[in-house]
């Protein structure tokens, strides 16, 4: 029953809050606190759990041999710990944002939702519970992108409702493919599919193209990611939550399990279909940092950026080997971290300066230096930076490339940090070198809190940000993210521990 407790955490206080009239600031604010430290705790007892190998399993039977069916492994719990994680801070966050908005209720009821959709994903044990979560995701994040209600905000949620929909469509068309030849769509240690007759093998190639394609819209593969940055309308909370916690991340997963535990990587090898989706992929990289450079749009550059950078774990599972896989997986962690960090401070500069532009950000960082301060460090994470959870993700998806033959891979990775540095440093040059230009665009100082801005928007970024170094400093403590990669990893290719 722990999985269904890890579900309930954010269900629960999500439906309640629905019923709550906006002026219970308290009783909403204590709901959603302590549903994110409840999650921490049972997610917690599900590390330590699977750690010392039990098995947690969910099954109901929904029709003759059709489950919803929920599991707890190691690849599922890398990302149910970093959703459960980031969520207490995007909360935070949340919370001291939208503090006077309207129609808070609606938003944190939501807001939960896609929480416990996003764990649903993470620990689907088939395609079936994979797409009921999947969808139940793109539905409860669509308010959230058009929180505000302008005609900008519903043209952008009116576009990620399109892609979104018709990648459901494309996914569901795979599932059912995928049921009717093999009878189940069960995720399974070295794939399901592997064991298909040969006279199926064309048809398979089809349907991995389905099921890639559904969730590429998520994970903004090009060219089925220009929802992403329509969707950079939505309030700060909710693009991090996007680009860090949700929806972006659920398409990667999505990658990762239909790879290893639909085909399995061998069998995938064999059909010819990593090396396509790994061109995809660095297409991807360098087409998502070519766009970035040139938007002034600070949201807009982040979006672009994330575009690029969630495909280095596409490209991680595309390089055939642990390496490659390692650097993938350990991406998908360390990109969150830095992400989050990044749309927290923009939302900082937003609310507290109305800055919104690049143009705008001059002088910034000694007006706001501990925001500045963590933007900066996510930056040279996502440069690669030494120190930083960046650099480990780089060097291990460099060296799978080189392990693996694919050595123009490495080319790309490097094309990908040099553009990276080109668009981030000017932000930073700009915020700490250049003199503000008079006044701020709409300042607002903060009637509680520093100077600086108010304190619950100011402690989340610069708890991601040290996060940041202590995930690259510390990379092989024996509870890092790297750790976990490489134990995952090692069951994929080598049948046990690395």
């Amino acid at each position: 029953m722990l999985p269904l407790a890890v579900l309930a955490s954010s269900l629960l206080p999500g439906l309640l809050i629905f019923l709550l009239p906006e002026r219970r600031v308290a009783l909403r604010t204590a709901l959603n606190l302590a549903g994110a430290l409840a999650k921490l705790v049972l997610v917690g007892m599900l590390l330590a759990g699977v750690s010392s190998g039990e098995t947690y399993v969910f099954r109901h039977a929904v029709l003759p041999g059709l489950d919803l069916a929920l599991k707890a492994d190691a690849l599922g719990l890398l990302f149910i710990t970093l959703s459960a994680i980031l969520w207490l801070f995007t909360t935070l966050y949340a919370i001291g944002y939208l503090e006077g908005a309207p129609h808070r209720s609606r938003f944190f009821g939501f807001f939960s939702l896609c929480v416990t959709a996003t764990m649903g994903i993470a620990m689907a044990a088939n395609l079936f519970t994979f797409f009921i979560f999947y969808e139940l995701l793109t539905l409860s994040t669509f308010p959230l992108v058009v929180h505000r209600g302008t005609a900008k905000a519903m043209r952008g949620g009116s576009i990620y409702l399109a892609y979104t929909l018709a990648g459901g469509a494309l996914l569901l068309a795979g599932i059912v493919w995928l049921h009717h030849l093999l009878g189940h769509t069960e995720f399974v240690h070295a794939g399901i599919a592997k064991s298909a007759a040969a006279d199926i093998h064309g048809q398979l190639r089809l349907i991995f193209v389905l099921l890639i394609a559904g969730v590429g819209v998520k994970a903004a593969l090009v060219p089925l990611h220009g929802w992403l940055p329509q969707a950079m309308v939505a309030p700060a909370p909710v693009s991090a939550l996007l680009h860090a916690v949700a929806v972006v991340k659920a398409g990667a997963f999505g990658i990762v399990r239909i790879v290893y535990e639909v085909f399995g990587v061998e069998f995938a090898q064999s059909l010819n279909l990593l090396f396509p989706l790994a061109l995809l992929a660095a297409l991807t990289i360098l087409w998502g940092s070519l766009r970035a450079l040139f938007q002034d749009d600070l949201k807009k550059r982040l979006a672009f950026s994330t575009v690029s950078q969630v495909s280095y774990v596409a490209l991680g599972v595309a390089l055939f080997g642990p390496v490659g896989t390692i650097g993938g997986l350990v991406h998908l962690v360390h990109q969150g971290i830095m992400k989050i960090t990044l749309f927290f401070c923009a939302g900082n500069y937003a609310e507290t300066l109305g800055i919104h532009k690049v143009s705008e950000m001059n002088g910034s960082g000694r007006r706001m230096p501990l925001t500045t301060l963590a933007f900066s460090i996510a930056a040279f994470g996502m440069i690669g930076a030494p120190l930083t959870a960046g650099a480990v993700s780089k060097a291990w998806l460099s060296d799978g490339a080189q392990a693996a033959g694919m050595d123009w891979a490495v080319w790309v990775l490097w094309a990908s940090s040099l553009l990276n540095a080109a668009y981030f440093l000017p932000i930073l040059w700009r915020a700490w070198l250049r003199p503000r230009p008079g006044e701020w665009p709409d300042e607002h100082i903060p009637a509680r809190g520093w100077r600086e801005t108010g304190w619950l928007l100011l402690l989340p970024p610069l708890a991601t940000a040290l996060a940041t170094l202590l995930a690259g400093i510390f990379a092989d403590h024996p509870a890092s993210p790297l750790t976990w990669a490489k134990l995952i990893a090692g069951r994929e290719y080598l049948g046990g521990m690395p």
